[in-house]
């Protein structure tokens, strides 16, 4: 059931109340509406509180209740009573938890809020760059007020769209958000509904589009009372690493459906979010299309579209397995997601730079072609035989849009997953992690940062979860197991020194320290450079199919080509290893231009990024020197000096070290 065809039902049965979303308890003129799927009960009532006076609401005979609260007022706490019974619950569609997961709901008016941006169009995917980020650990305050007022920072940066890591409500003083129980309540520890609404309105006025990371194939172990309303939310019929599986396609799922359906339009209706990023997709388990309806993946981008009321949005999928089919449109056997994240590329990457080849990252070995392949066609596996999980991996993806792709060299998972949550820098060198942080800010994929990667931030990121004592040690021992499919970690002194999940300095070492972008100036400036060159030039800026080639030059160095238009193309010249000095030229990708030769636009050795300077790419001989551990954007230049040969035949153009 899509919302518009849900809408219509609530009409039918209220004829007289106009409500916005087919379920949940709405403030109204005169009070509240309430309306929520109960199928197991006999007789719900809402109590208000503190004063306990309860309110029965209608059978509708379809397993919904609902009916009008005429003394609820925005503010009001509130919960629900089954069949008489002693306990209380919250409201499944509960907008605020101001006592957290636990606790009462709160009735919240989203229209009391006065936004600022009613001229803001959204964006599409082409030509965006995503920074991941942590409310909580973005900065030392851990709110959305204090992260409002780094905004402008990340503007100036080149970020176009902020990504926020889960949001909904959840037990504890701290965690990462995956593990949430009220899906459309905001968590009350970074501050109330209108400080999120505060944070979107501004980012929209500096031109930052916001998404929200959602989770729709589990909820968390505790606090989630929705197997109290109706055990047809879950199934059994699917296995699922992190909990119950979500019952989209079994008896009774067309409610199930429609909760998770209004909760992805909901976010952008009533928060004015621009898009979402969907949490490990592989575990939605959705059989309706043998069944003749559409994927509930299909759905939720529709929804998403239609409640931007044709603003530009975005839909982003994590999907481990790297399903193509995903980003393409619902008429041609898609989901019409706009963008997947490229594992593939981020674990070649890896081994490139740290040499560890352990777990997930196996089957790479971080070659120069595994990273001209990834630059021409998205995805490295795209069904070939995966040793790691002794299965093919992957789907053929040749015609996917290159923004499709999500490039990124850190994540919160990734990061987290060095056991001790080191950040790239510390485990590397600096010139390999220049040279490989201009590959990935200017390939055609869309790239994405995580907080604090743009000036190295010395904060690692840890995984964190304040549960209560018995399911923390659960936590930590099935941590603990994850972790231990590196042989590095799996070892008794590496298991020994893991971080706690529960214990609070995993959290709080993980906040940012944004006075490390002066002391760090030299990393931001690299990426701020970077990302105006990706803006600014019209050859990087293109992200066209076919619109680049490669080559391999060494055993640690290639060559990308960017095809401009009337020749006017780019070479970044990419070598992690030592100083190669290629004197046979049989590569057409290195031919300068007709009538031109090259020049250099940008390095990676600028002394402004930290590097150690850029000398003449061309030799005398004609040779070519290519400096290790950096990268190199060559461009075509003319007014040239050249040498011709004693009959005044071939002349030799030569390479001008020339940066702007």
């Amino acid at each position: 059931m899509t919302i518009s065809a849900a809408i219509p039902l609530v009409e039918q049965v209220q004829a007289t109340v106009e409500r916005r979303w087919p379920i949940g308890v709405e403030a109204l003129p005169g009070g509240a509406h309430a309306r929520v799927w109960a199928p197991d009960a006999e007789r719900v009532e809402l109590v208000a509180e503190p004063d306990g006076r309860a309110t029965v609401l209608g059978d509708e005979g379809n397993g919904y209740f609902s009916g009008a609260v005429p003394e609820l007022e925005a503010g009001g706490l509130y919960r629900f009573r089954l069949d008489g019974k002693e306990m209380l619950f919250p409201d499944p569609m509960s907008r605020f938890q101001p006592e957290g997961a636990h606790g009462a709901s709160q009735l919240v008016d989203p229209h009391r809020f006065a936004w600022t941006d009613q001229g803001w169009q959204g964006r599409a995917i082409k030509g965006q760059v995503i920074y991941e980020m942590h409310i909580g650990t973005f900065t030392p305050e851990g709110t959305w007020d204090a992260a409002l007022a780094e905004l402008p920072r990340l503007a100036d940066l080149g970020v176009t769209v902020l990504e926020l890591m889960p949001v909904s409500e959840f037990p504890g003083r701290f965690g990462w958000g995956y593990d949430g129980v009220n899906l459309f309540a905001p968590t009350r520890l970074y501050g109330d509904a209108d400080a999120m609404r505060r944070f979107v309105n501004e980012a929209h006025r500096l031109g930052l589009a916001v998404i929200l990371d959602v989770v729709y194939n589990h909820f968390g172990p505790d606090g989630n009372y929705l197997k109290c309303f109706a055990k047809d939310y879950f199934t059994d019929r699917y296995r699922n690493d992190w909990g119950e599986a979500i019952n989209f396609d079994g008896p009774n799922s067309e409610p199930v459906r429609e909760f998770f359906l209004t909760n992805a339009a909901f976010w952008i209706e009533e928060y004015h979010l621009d898009g979402l990023r969907l949490d490990a997709t592989q575990s939605i388990n959705d059989g309706s299309e043998a069944q003749g309806k559409p994927h509930i993946l299909t759905e939720i981008s529709r929804a998403v579209r239609q409640a931007a009321g044709g603003r530009a949005t975005i839909v982003v999928g994590e999907n481990e397995p790297q399903h193509a089919s995903m980003v393409k449109p619902a008429e041609e056997g898609g989901c019409g997601l706009c963008a997947i994240w490229n594992d593939d590329l981020h674990h070649s990457a890896m081994v490139a730079l740290t040499g560890r080849m352990e777990a997930y990252y196996t089957d790479y070995r971080g070659t120069p072609q595994e990273f001209v392949s990834a630059m021409k066609y998205g995805f490295l596996y795209q069904g070939q035989w995966y040793r790691w999980q002794r299965k093919r991996r992957g789907m053929p993806a040749f015609g996917v849009p290159r923004p499709a792709f999500v490039s990124f060299l850190q994540n919160h998972d990734q990061i987290a997953n060095s056991a001790r949550g080191l950040r790239l820098h510390a485990l590397t060198t600096p010139g390999r992690l220049r040279a490989m942080t201009a590959l990935f800010l200017l390939g055609p994929g869309t790239p994405m940062l995580f907080q604090g990667q743009e000036f190295a931030a010395s904060a690692p990121f840890l995984y964190f979860a304040d549960h209560k004592p018995d399911l923390a040690g659960l936590v930590e021992k099935g941590r603990a197991e994850f972790l231990a499919q590196f042989p590095s970690i799996a070892g008794p002194a590496m298991q020994a020194a893991l971080p706690k999940p529960h214990a609070e300095d995993s959290f709080t070492r993980c906040k940012l320290d944004h006075r490390e972008r002066e002391s760090n100036a030299a990393v931001w400036a690299l990426h701020r450079d970077l990302l105006r060159l990706r803006r600014e030039d019209p050859v990087f800026a293109a992200q066209c199919i076919g619109g680049l080639d490669g080559a391999v030059l060494g055993e640690e160095a290639f060559i990308l080509r960017f095809f401009g238009e009337e020749g006017d193309d780019r070479l970044l010249l990419v070598n992690l290893g030592r100083d190669l000095t290629l004197t046979v030229m049989a590569e057409p990708l290195l031919a300068p231009p007709l009538d031109g030769a090259w020049t250099v636009l940008w390095s990676s050795e600028e002394p402004a990024y930290g590097g150690c300077g850029t000398a003449a790419v061309e030799q005398p001989d004609g040779a070519w020197r290519l400096p290790g551990h950096a990268a190199l954007v060559l461009r075509p230049a003319h007014g040239f000096s050249t040498e011709s040969d004693d009959e005044g035949g071939n002349t030799t153009p030569v390479i001008v070290v020339s940066q702007g």
